[in-house]
């Protein structure tokens, strides 16, 4: 048993999907969550650039005395690969092989749909894993860069009109694929999940990859008897931006207060 918190890591606040759904499976466990909410979005960046916010961000988790780390992003999960927990002291696992997964045991017609960040489909990380676990498989990925920002300023409703019409004109990039499961590569994408849903005719697979990050998690603390003996757990919250924000956007996804959000400056990670 090990009583130290899980850390989760995203570059803003679609990292509350993982967190929301390790807080049904593991409501013992202590959380401590980083969002580097002040360089929000990652997707439009260098991987260079990626590889160095992640590094310092996971750095600052480490010192907090997690029992391991929860890499709560497509975009860094993508850049980083198998490379994700080298030289850490912890377990350290994203979002990516547990999706593709996911979405490999969900298809029926074998025809596989991404929408994910700009960095995230230009790396190419789903396709090639998918390709790896299904070699028959066709896959189909899109780019929706207008998603982060709308999510992060609260546009995320199902009946909110501006998203919709965003949404929609990305969607009508698989109209003649014949796919039948479309993976959320994104961890905020999973606050549109209703508005997708909807707009697909409840057709699709949805695969919610902060969801299926989060039942890796568990997996991977139980295989190593890490999990903790607590009823109850605490969470933290530590962002690199407005703490006000974050608080009252957290509360309306997680359903409950985010009362420990502290700000940490960027130039001290």
């Amino acid at each position: 048993m090990d009583n130290r918190p899980i850390g989760v890591f995203d570059s803003g606040l679609g990292g509350l999907t993982a967190v929301r759904e390790l807080r049904r499976i593991l409501p013992g466990e202590d959380i401590v969550f980083f969002g580097d909410t002040g360089r929000v979005p990652y997707g439009s960046r260098s991987p260079h650039i990626i590889k160095e916010y992640a590094k310092q961000c996971m750095d600052f988790l480490e010192k907090q005395n997690v029992k391991m780390i929860l890499v709560a992003c497509g975009t860094v999960s993508s850049v980083l690969g198998e490379e994700i927990g080298a030289g850490r002291n912890v377990p350290c696992m994203g979002v990516l092989e547990p999706t593709v997964k996911a979405a490999v045991s969900a298809t029926k017609n074998g025809n596989i749909g991404l929408i994910a960040t700009a960095t995230t489909v230009a790396s190419g990380s789903y396709e090639k894993l998918t390709a790896k676990l299904m070699p028959e498989a066709k896959f189909t990925g899109k780019a929706c860069p207008l998603f982060v920002p709308l999510v992060e300023n609260g546009y995320f409703a199902s009946n909110c009109e501006v998203t919709r019409l965003v949404a929609k004109d990305y969607l009508s990039a698989f109209d003649k694929k014949d796919i039948d499961t479309l993976i959320l590569g994104c961890t905020h994408y999973p606050l549109l999940y209703n508005l997708i849903d909807s707009i697909t005719e409840y057709k699709l697979n949805l695969i919610d990859s902060g969801k299926e990050a989060a039942v890796a998690a568990k997996e991977l603390l139980s295989e190593k008897d890490m999990l903790s003996e607590c009823e109850k757990g605490r969470m933290r919250f530590f962002v690199t931006d407005k703490v006000e924000g974050f608080a009252r956007l957290g509360k309306e996804f997680l359903g409950e207060e985010l009362s420990e959000v502290t700000r940490v400056e960027i130039e001290e990670l």
